[in-house]
């Protein structure tokens, strides 16, 4: 019986040792104590009125909410920078008499992603995704809120994943 008892000690011990540098929202060790995010400037063509604020606090929420990290203002080791590069709504798909019955909303944002303690992991480059809704709704109100949230929500979570999560 103690030796059954010593044999579960060990197995339950390795166990909880193996999981040590990973948590629950899939980053592993983070060898960095603060990050930033610097202002997401809108470049698009065509501008939607502050979604270059949203976007900023939308990737500042996510990164404060799935790690330990401290948010700062400059000199951080983690910096996030770049600029909303498209805006763009496009017909999808058409009816029997040619009129559009879905159009698309792609919103596209260029990331400067810099760590001061490993530079291996910086890197530069677009993040992308998309909404359709149907062609007879005006994208305002409601419908604008709902795309733009499903939009910030799988961009922001692509540029956690690339840059602290590495999957």
């Amino acid at each position: 019986m103690k030796y059954l008892k010593f044999v579960l000690a060990i197995f339950f011990a390795s166990c909880l040792q193996g999981c040590s540098v990973y948590n629950f929202t899939g980053t592993g060790k983070i060898d960095a104590e603060t990050f930033q995010v610097g202002f997401f400037q809108n470049n698009a063509e065509l501008i939607e009125p502050g979604i270059d604020l949203t976007f900023t606090r939308e990737l500042q929420d996510l990164i404060q909410n799935q790690t330990n990290l401290n948010l700062v203002k400059n000199s951080a080791d983690l910096t996030y920078e770049g600029e909303i590069v498209e805006y763009r709504i496009s017909p999808m798909t058409a009816t029997a008499d040619q009129r559009a019955a879905q159009n698309r909303l792609t919103v596209r944002v260029n990331v400067r992603f810099t760590n001061k303690k490993k530079e291996t992991d910086n890197f530069e480059k677009p993040f992308s995704f998309f909404f359709d809704y149907p062609a007879d709704q005006q994208l305002t109100g409601t419908t604008l809120n709902n795309a733009l949230k499903e939009i910030f929500e799988r961009i922001t979570q692509e540029i956690f994943n690339e840059s602290l999560a590495k999957w």
